[in-house]
């Protein structure tokens, strides 16, 4: 029954996952002028060694648009750029996300789009301040921003304590 929610609720979480993405890109006309070059193309984005006690976690399609956005496939056609992500540990994965470190990914593909996506990743960040301040007003937006950062370096400093332990746990049983 589980399995037949997440096929239900995946694409819907997906499509919102990508308006988000396109929000972010579409700020930054750097960004979609790098993948414009790329309409047409598309990247598989895949959770390898996804832990089988959860439900399995679908994998993403996404095209390249004319405009140099992204829009959610049903499935990525041959030849598509297969950026496989390490998520042995998706709490771990996710509390990372919080330091900016990277997960461990392997890249199967095109080379130059590849390098457009790895741009992507290294240099595309949310001013979320920015929306929240045409939202709320620059003050609450700003207030809200600082305690969003405390709440990030707390889940970071959170995730490099249970790297460490892990680490440690791992020296101790070998």
């Amino acid at each position: 029954m589980l399995e037949e929610w997440t096929s239900m609720f995946a694409p819907a979480a997906q499509d919102r996952m990508i308006l988000l993405l396109n929000h972010v890109i579409s700020r930054e006309a750097l960004a979609m002028a790098r993948l414009q070059p790329f309409a047409g193309q598309s990247v598989l984005l895949h959770l390898q060694n996804w832990p089988t006690l959860l439900p399995q976690a679908p994998d993403l399609a996404l095209g390249v648009t004319p405009a140099g956005l992204f829009e959610r496939l049903e499935q990525a056609p041959e030849g598509a750029l297969r950026i496989d992500i390490d998520a042995s540990n998706p709490a771990l994965l996710a509390l990372a996300s919080f330091t900016g470190q990277k997960p461990q990914v392997s890249v199967q593909g095109d080379a130059a789009f590849a390098g457009a996506m790895n741009w992507l990743i290294e240099n595309l960040r949310w001013d979320i301040e920015d929306d929240l301040a045409a939202l709320l007003g620059p003050v609450a937006a700003h207030q809200l921003a600082r305690w969003g950062r405390a709440i990030a370096t707390a889940l970071g400093g959170l995730a490099a304590g249970a790297r460490g332990a892990m680490a440690a746990a791992g020296r101790g049983s070998a």
